[in-house]
């Protein structure tokens, strides 16, 4: 336990890259680059804590201005380590002109992130012994199956999988025929055996009449779950789903409040809720939207930041899962251990992992 002078003495922004073999694509995006922000936030104790997004290749201009202009008016200012609310309240004040809602977002919640990771390793403790732990392990499925992938390489990813023991595995859909998405699906299916659990997510990118159609199309073959569907505004047509159909429905990870989530519950639409913690603003409102979904009796299975969601989902009544890429594995020190499809919180202080200097770039 280091409980020195806990003033937040400096803010550092970093970019760091993993490697991708090849392009990927789903519904709605072609991805050429897995890039990452990473801000250092070190007290005058001398504790260091960060914080990471996901940024693949888009407006990296816009996003290192957007974490700059929050530095600045952090450094500007006397905060503690512990006082992420604090920060929070102020910095959505100083944004209101163009508003909180967007890249503002996303740089106060990696803030935010690394704020709890420097003050639980100033108090010695990992994430999950913050707010009291529930229950561990957590399931995690992998994710993947991009549309970009010939069946070959689909059937070879998700075979991987269950070697390493996951037991289910989501697969991207929303190809511009159908029965392309209808024909790898079965081809998972035949690969994986009956006990392998598929989910399958569209990325928004069909409309209500398509995907009851996918639906209807793959109920022999048993999806679990089925993510984005349709846009995320469009409410009524989760509804619509939801009523002619058996699947459970899953979104959240476009949100940048509880607004889809309430109107949701409100529709009787939603099954499966999955906060961003970084789009969402971090680690506060997080667990905010999980509990707004446990009065509900809504599980939460969030969206990618596995490293952060299984402590999280560890301190909640109604977790779900975590979703599983290893995007960062090779650039971080400690990358978390899956067996048999279930993911223990790390034990080290904070988040338990840090990201290793030799792949980080200071952006300045």
């Amino acid at each position: 336990m280091n409980t020195g002078d806990t003033h937040i003495r400096d803010i550092r922004i970093c970019q760091a890259v993993s490697t991708l073999s090849r392009p990927i694509a789903d519904a709605t995006h072609d991805i050429s680059k897995i890039a990452f922000y990473v801000l250092e936030v070190e007290t005058a104790a001398g504790v260091t804590g960060q914080g990471y997004l996901l940024s693949f290749h888009y407006s990296p201009n816009a996003i290192e201005g957007a974490l700059r202009d929050m530095k600045k008016f952090v450094l500007e200012r006397d905060y503690q380590i512990y006082e992420t609310a604090q920060v929070q309240k102020d910095y959505e004040i100083e944004s209101e002109y163009f508003g909180i809602v967007g890249l503002q977002r996303w740089a106060l919640a990696t803030l935010n992130v690394a704020m709890w990771d420097a003050w639980s390793r100033t108090l010695g403790q990992p994430i999950y012994r913050m707010f009291g732990c529930h229950r561990k392990p957590i399931p995690v499925y992998g994710s993947g199956g991009w549309l970009s992938y010939s069946d070959e390489e689909r059937v070879e990813e998700v075979v991987n999988y269950k070697k390493r023991g996951f037991t289910a595995v989501k697969i991207k859909v929303g190809s511009p025929q159908m029965e392309r998405d209808i024909r790898r699906l079965h081809l998972v299916r035949e690969a994986v055996g009956p006990d392998l659990k598929i989910m399958m997510d569209a990325n928004q990118g069909m409309d209500v009449p398509s995907a009851v159609k996918l639906i209807s199309s793959v109920e022999d073959i048993g999806i679990f779950w089925f993510e984005e569907p349709v846009v995320n505004t469009d409410f009524d047509g989760y509804a619509t789903i939801h009523s002619k159909t058996k699947v459970s429905l899953a979104m959240g990870e476009r949100e940048y409040s509880d607004v889809a989530l309430r109107e949701l519950i409100g529709r009787n639409a939603l099954d499966l809720w999955q906060p961003d913690i970084i789009r969402l603003g971090g680690v506060e409102a997080w667990r905010d939207s999980a509990a707004l979904a446990n009065a509900h009796n809504i599980p939460v299975l969030p969206h990618y930041y596995k490293d952060y969601d299984v402590p999280l989902l560890c301190t909640v009544a109604n977790p779900y899962g975590a979703e599983s890429f290893d995007w960062i594995d090779g650039i971080i020190d400690k990358p978390m251990v899956i067996e048999n499809g279930f993911a223990h919180p790390r034990e080290g202080e904070g988040w338990g992992f840090r990201f290793l200097h030799e792949f980080m770039s200071e952006v300045r």
